[in-house]
């Protein structure tokens, strides 16, 4: 999203990226988080009292049944994702949930002819808020193409920009190589070396 497809009012000021697996929250004015989405689905929730707010990036709804337990919970997917976002928020902002807001994006049908990877995404983060009784207040989700996305926490605004196919072509590479492997490596930043 170039700076002149941006509204006049919208100031980007620190910019983080989320990617797969992420979870980021600031209660910083001046935040702002940015993804890109196909398939995946990001939860951007705040904290409306305490202006603190954060944004996920999962790929998958839950393990496959041969990558399930072998490394334990992993925020690629869907519940644990959801609940560590929530989490964080929670235990930073006034600890009410009745005081959180959620937008949630992407879930789109990128690539044709495979399981729809999106549909099972939205299906999935319908359910689990309606099951914690929470309540969507805006949403941008399936279609057949990708989204990205910016967040300010503090001030809960978002911004979408629907990617055209030659955007898409590269998400769904990306997407498919690890919507295919059998088992899902612990991402890096879990391992600490000294």
């Amino acid at each position: 999203m170039s700076s002149a497809s941006l509204p006049a009012d919208f100031s980007r000021g620190t910019v983080s990226s989320v990617h797969q697996g992420d979870c980021l929250v600031s209660g910083k004015p001046g935040t702002t988080f940015s993804t890109v989405l196909g398939s995946c689905i990001s939860a951007c929730i705040r904290d409306r009292v305490a202006g603190v707010g954060g944004m996920n990036h999962f790929l998958l709804a839950v393990q496959s049944g041969s990558s399930r337990d072998r490394f334990g919970q992993s925020a690629r997917y869907g519940a644990f994702a959801m609940e560590q976002l929530i989490n964080m928020i929670l235990s930073r902002g006034t600890g009410r949930k009745s005081n959180l807001e959620f937008k949630i994006f992407g879930g789109g049908n990128i690539h044709p002819g495979i399981n729809d990877v999106g549909l099972k995404n939205i299906e999935f983060v319908r359910e689990f808020l309606r099951e914690e009784n929470y309540v969507i207040s805006s949403e941008d989700m399936g279609g057949n193409f990708a989204r990205r996305v910016m967040f300010q926490p503090t001030t809960g605004r978002a911004l979408v920009k629907r990617l055209d196919s030659r955007d898409s072509v590269h998400l769904v590479r990306d997407e498919l190589a690890i919507a295919k492997r059998q088992i899902i490596k612990p991402a890096a930043a879990e391992i600490e070396l000294f």
